[in-house]
């Protein structure tokens, strides 16, 4: 009498195409990225302000808020002045 062969754990092609297939699947899952703070997701607010060559500069609003003023309340001929045109 001739047995036939047993089966065993041997993967076939057959077998190998659904694991190849759902492999390429799992980067489609992927995980939740966990949601980041509020304050890093809120866009900071800017400011437009002036250079003394008369160009337009958006800085953020909490570098100027954390600035120095050197003078407070200067008159318009000294803004001129710096702006360096003159009247």
């Amino acid at each position: 009498m001739s047995q036939k062969p047993k089966k065993g754990n041997a993967i076939s092609r057959r077998g190998l195409f659904p694991l190849l297939g759902s492999s390429l699947l799992l980067p489609f899952i992927g995980y939740q990225q966990e949601a980041a703070p509020e304050e890093s997701v809120e866009e900071e607010e800017y400011k437009t302000l002036l250079k003394p060559d008369g160009t337009i500069v958006k800085v953020r609003a909490s570098a100027v808020k954390n600035s120095k003023v050197i003078k407070k309340n200067i008159p318009n001929s000294t803004f001129l002045q710096w702006l360096g045109k003159k009247f």
